[in-house]
Parts: structure tokens; C-alpha cells; sequence
């Protein structure tokens, strides 16, 4: 079925769009997590079969390279027609545990970019509102200070769309007051048991690395860097740097901002601060792909969330028309 599938694109979908000069663009893609089975709360999350066939639709379809290799080749103007890079924010612990047997089965490089501040049993904030609003057993959530009044939120699909709508409520506050609005969420859902190991180990991240994977800087507590000033970013990119050395014993080459929108979420300041500390390359959340002209401090980003091969491919190739 799969293998029918993905003659059908070979034979009947790439040819009518490679008109495009794909040989000259690269596109990056950006995952979180690979779960072991499929989570309503988290919808936009691959688990390790969709995983799996969409790394193999990368193989046969497209050339994975690591983002050492393709900003060299690109340099050089040696990239390979379609060639992609394979990027993870954050640093959970499935990044390990399910989505390095896939890309070790498929021989697909990638780079993972680690808040390391979350190591060894950290949580970041939004992982923690989702993890609330799916173990509480509470079928309504009041939190007026937000704006929310009595919503029933007995029915999955609501839910879900409550536990988002309340994360982008809060996304833009500052780090110490967004803390305390997690704390009174968690608190409205009757403050359920969390679970503490999401993120990677320090032991988890050596064999991440020592396995072939990139280890990239994500700062230390995944701030949005417009909301804290310019020394706190050159901290929080300092001491990530420094943490992940430790554990790697391997340099740390590049950079992704977090949350990651351009003009929004970091600026120009902020990508000269990034080049100043010698990182080789940055990448951003934008969607797009990069050429030779590209600014290698905002490298735009995008994963297509498509439910089968043949949309997934054409996603990619689509997206190569999008040149930032």
C-alpha cells in the first residue's frame, strides 16, 4: 500500500512540479516530539509510524543531508536537487527514544536543538499546561482572569481547543509572570500530577550526540527574546552553549530561536548577537526555503503536517517555491 503509494507520486505528482530549482534551495524541517502513539491532545504531533513512513518518503524522494553538509554544499552551489535537513526543538526525551531508531533505520542526519535548562526532569511551561488539562479529571475549567468562564470542557475535541486557546493566552507574557498563570491553570484543573520526564537526561543527551546527531543551541529556558533584555539573551545563549559542551564534549555550531518568528519573536539585534557569538547558522519558524542569499542567521523552517505520503512530499516541494 505504502510502496503503491509512493510510485504513484514518483511516476504521476514530482514530475509537474519540478519546474522549480530545487537543486538550489534547501528546506529545513521542524519537528518537537514523536510520540509512541497517537495523542488528541496533541494533534499536530507524529507518532513513530507516521514518523517512520514520513523519513521514508524523505529517503527515497528527497536527499537528507545534516546542516553542516547542506550549508557548506550550498555555499559551494553543490546542493542536491531536494535536499533536506531534519531539525527537533527542545530536547524531549522521545527525540531518543522513538525518533532516533527511525532516522537510524532510514540513514536520515539531524540536528537537535536543546533548551538546556529543562534537562534532567525540567518541564517547559506549555508542556505543563497540556499535560494539566489531560490528567485533570475536571469537566469544567474557570479561570476569569484569563477570560474563561465556566467552559465545559468534557468533550475531548474541547478540550483540546480550551487547553490551546489558554496557551496562547499566555505565550507572550513575561518568563516570571507566565509561571505564575501555569501554576493558577493547574491549580483550576485541580492541580494534577505532572510528569517529569519529558525532556532528555544529560545521560540521554550524551547518547543522542554519540549517536551522530547534531546537539544545537535553544538557549537555557526557551525565553522569546523580545520579551527580556540583551544581556539576558547573551546569557541564556552562553550558558546553553556551555551546558551542552559539557555533556557533548562537541562544539555547538547553531542556533534556533525560540518560538522563532521573525520581527516577533527576535530581531536584527538579536541575530547579530547570535553571529557575533561565532554560530555558523540560525534557524527561524518561517516558513520557506534558503538559498546561497538566504541570511544564515534566519533560516527559514517548515514541516508539513500531512496524513499520507503523497501530500507530505508535495508539501515539501510546494514549499520550495516559498524562497526567503
Amino acid at each position: 500500500m505504502v510502496q503503491s503509494t509512493f510510485n504513484l507520486l514518483a511516476t504521476r505528482l514530482l514530475p509537474k512540479v519540478l519546474s522549480v530549482e530545487a537543486g538550489k534551495r534547501l528546506s529545513i524541517l521542524v519537528y518537537h516530539r514523536v510520540l509512541d502513539r497517537v495523542d488528541p491532545m496533541r494533534p499536530g504531533i507524529p507518532d513513530v509510524m507516521g514518523f517512520d513512513w514520513q523519513m521514508e518518503v524523505i529517503t527515497r524522494y528527497f536527499q537528507p543531508l545534516s546542516m553542516m553538509d547542506a550549508l557548506a554544499r550550498l555555499d559551494e552551489g553543490t546542493l542536491p536537487p531536494r535536499s533536506v535537513c531534519v531539525t527537533f526543538d527542545d530536547g524531549y526525551a522521545d527525540n531518543l527514544i522513538h525518533a532516533l531508531p527511525v532516522l537510524q533505520r532510514w540513514n536520515v542526519p539531524a540536528t537537535v536543538f536543546v533548551s538546556s535548562g529543562f534537562l534532567d526532569g525540567g518541564r517547559m511551561w506549555n508542556d505543563s499546561v497540556i499535560e494539566a488539562f489531560t490528567a485533570s479529571d475536571k469537566t469544567i475549567f474557570e479561570l476569569p482572569e484569563l477570560g474563561f468562564e465556566k467552559v465545559d470542557i468534557t468533550k475531548p475535541e474541547t478540550r483540546m481547543q480550551t487547553c490551546y486557546e489558554v496557551i496562547k493566552r499566555i505565550k507572550y507574557i513575561q518568563p516570571e509572570q507566565r509561571l505564575e498563570k501555569v501554576s493558577e491553570i493547574c491549580k483550576a484543573l485541580g492541580s494534577p500530577k505532572l510528569p517529569d520526564n519529558l525532556m532528555l537526561t544529560r545521560d540521554e543527551l550524551r547518547l543522542l550526540s554519540k549517536a551522530g546527531i547534531e546537539i544545537g543551541n535553544h538557549t537555557v529556558t526557551h525565553p522569546v527574546l523580545t520579551a527580556i533584555d540583551n544581556q539576558s539573551v547573551l546569557r541564556e545563549l552562553k550558558d546553553n552553549t556551555r551546558d551542552l559542551q559539557d555533556v557533548t564534549q562537541k562544539p555547538v555550531k547553531y542556533f534556533a530561536y525560540p518560538n522563532g518568528i521573525p520581527n516577533k519573536d527576535f530581531n536584527e539585534e538579536h541575530k547579530n548577537i547570535v553571529k557575533d557569538l561565532g554560530f555558523e547558522g540560525a534557524v527561524t519558524t518561517e516558513w520557506g526555503v534558503s538559498s546561497r542569499s538566504t541570511d544564515r542567521w534566519a533560516l527559514p523552517r517548515f514541516t508539513p503536517w500531512d496524513k499520507s505520503p503523497q501530500r507530505f512530499a508535495m508539501r515539501i516541494i510546494m514549499n520550495m517555491r516559498s524562497l526567503r
